[in-house]
């Protein structure tokens, strides 16, 4: 029977018409459908695949109108007796041919072996899972479907098709260049002319050709530590000796390490994979320093449109007076990374030979490709998906910080970002990230271990990565409060309890007057210096930040021998029941199993 053939899968993303095309293609391509075979009637058939008659007859004229099938009036309608014409069909091989893996032939020839990697992999199934803090997955529900749609159907209007299609030799489409030139490259502050800037597939090739370009085995090549493991990668590939270079909060250290090197690798925008930002001043340094000691600067601002929780800091590129940084980046951010168009900016002779190389490897990005990005760009879609992205990204950040803030304080650092949408967390020196990763995983939860980004130090064992790309603001708080569940059935030896706590026991007798006209001072899990007055009159005063950026009120009251709590905003306005001890000049919150919840510095009323 024809419908044991053609099966319909309701999940395709084709329609119905399209997949009943695609399954006759297939067997008639496979000889299953035998030239010259008669097909059922379309009113057969679709009663066999239970479709509408319609939705036949439309599948059947166009495989007609293709030329593989024929109408034959009176008869029906037959595979096409060419439709394999010009089909060489299966070589016959001179002997059978080795087992897969048995023959020593490659392992002879192949002249370049990577190294295998012991990065972290990303189960493919990831969507499946409920909570998946993985940064840089593609999240479908955020691409820009519509405006990306008409953009496409401009290109393939039949003007357009004659401009895009002419043989420009190995130019880009002057059209993007244009609208990366205009309206892209300013956002950075960033002013190029047009034979600055070369159209990569994505921003890795644009990182293969300029390391292709700049490093041999007599170059010295500075790269941050931890960083990108795929850019140590491809200048091992080029024989040249990597510097691995620490950092600290303000980004790249710049001191005389440095001086050996002869190029430099950063991500100033959001250090990939901490997400810290180099400072204004760290970046003034760097360019000096550059100047200084004759090395050129390999900038990949791979996130640098994700920077929305207080003013951007310009690239590095548009600092620069001496022309020495190399400017790499992509609007895969934007739309998606299978799409594969980058960028890299940089002065005239580099951007020369890297097109000239560039043409040995796959003369250009799909020119199709490069207009529509153009067009995407011109009718405004780029700045709208722009802004859309950033009131997405930052409102799923904060939800993450605040998530961590309620529920994982006493047990975890986050190191001090600006914007982005990851977080690097560190967690208590108990803490085998491997091993919770693994566990977390089989809840539900995916995180990412860091280890794969260090090359010379010791990878930190309680250190994990958290993004939100993947994850909508609605499924965070959930997600990081079964983590922090999770984390505390793993450590349950290694986080105090009440019974072996040392200090004094705050009671009903003597609770309210010991803590009223209190001062709590402590740190939020990002690094912000937080104070929380306990007033007299049951109110509770909180101020966060250097600035006292964010504030809240709420009130106190003793209930059953216990601390409660209830701010306006903080800590989701919900009420909170602690067990008060004062330890010298700590005041520590156990919950009522008896367990740490959170330490901090308190100031008792004199």
């Amino acid at each position: 029977m024809l419908d044991r053939l053609i099966v319909l899968d309701p999940g395709s993303a084709l329609t119905l018409q399209g997949q009943i095309r695609q399954r006759i293609i297939d067997n008639i391509l496979a000889g299953t459908f035998a030239r010259g075979r008669r097909l059922p009637s379309s009113r057969a058939l679709a009663r066999q695949l239970g479709v509408g008659r319609n939705t036949v007859l439309h599948a059947m004229n166009q495989l007609i109108a293709e030329g593989h099938l024929v109408a034959r009036e009176r008869s029906g309608i037959y595979v096409n007796e060419h439709a394999l014409a010009g089909r060489v069909g299966r070589g016959g091989a001179i002997g059978p041919r080795p087992a897969s893996g048995a023959s020593p032939l490659w392992a002879r020839k192949i002249r370049t072996l990577l190294a295998p990697r012991a990065e972290f992999r990303c189960p493919p199934n990831w969507q499946l899972h409920p909570y998946p803090f993985i940064d840089g997955r593609f999240d479908a529900s955020l691409f820009p479907a519509a405006e990306w749609r008409e953009a496409s159907r401009l290109t393939l209007g039949a003007r357009a098709i004659q401009d895009w299609s002419a043989d420009r030799g190995m130019a880009d489409d002057p059209q993007l260049i244009e609208e990366l030139r205009t309206k892209v490259l300013p956002r950075r502050g960033i002013e190029a002319r047009p034979e600055e800037i070369l159209v990569t597939l994505g921003a890795q090739q644009g990182l293969s050709l300029v390391t292709q370009l700049l490093l041999d085995a007599t170059t010295p090549i500075a790269v941050e530590e931890p960083g990108y493991p795929l850019m140590r990668e491809l200048s091992a590939l080029r024989g040249a000796r990597v510097l691995l270079q620490p950092l600290d909060d303000e980004g790249l250290r710049v001191d005389r390490a440095l001086d050996e090197a002869r190029v430099v690798y950063v991500t100033p925008s959001h250090q990939f994979p901490t997400s810290t930002t180099m400072s204004m001043k760290r970046r003034k340094a760097l360019l000096r320093r550059a100047k200084a000691r004759d090395f050129v600067i390999i900038e990949d601002d791979f996130e640098c449109e994700t920077t929305y929780l207080d003013r951007s800091y310009p690239a590095l590129r548009s600092l620069d007076r001496s022309g020495r940084v190399v400017y790499v980046a992509s609007l895969s951010k934007v739309l998606s990374p299978a799409l594969r168009l980058g960028f890299v900016v940089a002065d005239p002779e580099l951007i020369a030979a890297a097109r000239e190389l560039r043409a040995l490897q796959a003369r250009q990005p799909p020119a199709n490709n490069q207009r529509a990005a153009a067009l995407f760009i011109s009718l405004g879609h780029y700045d709208a998906t722009m802004r859309r992205l950033a009131r997405v990204f930052a409102e799923r950040r904060t939800a993450l910080l605040d998530a961590l803030n309620h529920y994982m304080r006493s047990s975890l650092v986050v190191a001090p970002v600006r914007g982005g949408t990851t977080c690097w967390v560190r967690g208590p020196d108990h803490l085998d990230v491997n091993y919770l990763a693994a566990q977390a995983a089989q809840h539900g939860i995916l995180i990412e271990p860091v280890a794969h980004y260090y090359a010379g130090a010791e990878a930190p064992h309680n250190v994990f990565r958290l993004g939100v790309t993947s994850l909508p603001a609605e499924h965070i708080r959930e997600g990081v409060a079964r983590l922090a569940a999770l984390m505390r059935s793993l450590s349950r030896d290694a986080v105090e309890h009440l019974d072996g706590s040392r200090g004094r026991r705050l009671g009903a007798d003597n609770l309210a007057q010991t803590i009223a006209g209190a001062t709590l001072l402590s740190r939020t899990v990002y690094g912000d210096p937080c104070t929380v007055e306990i007033r007299d009159d049951g109110h509770l005063v909180g101020r966060a930040g250097f600035h006292d950026e964010d504030c809240d009120e709420g009130e106190w009251w003793v209930e059953d021998g216990l601390f409660c709590r209830r701010w306006r905003s903080w800590c989701y306005g919900e009420v909170g029941r602690y067990i008060p001890v004062i330890d010298g000049p700590q005041i520590k919150w156990f919950n009522s199993e008896g367990r740490l919840i959170d330490a901090v510095a308190i100031r008792l009323r004199a």
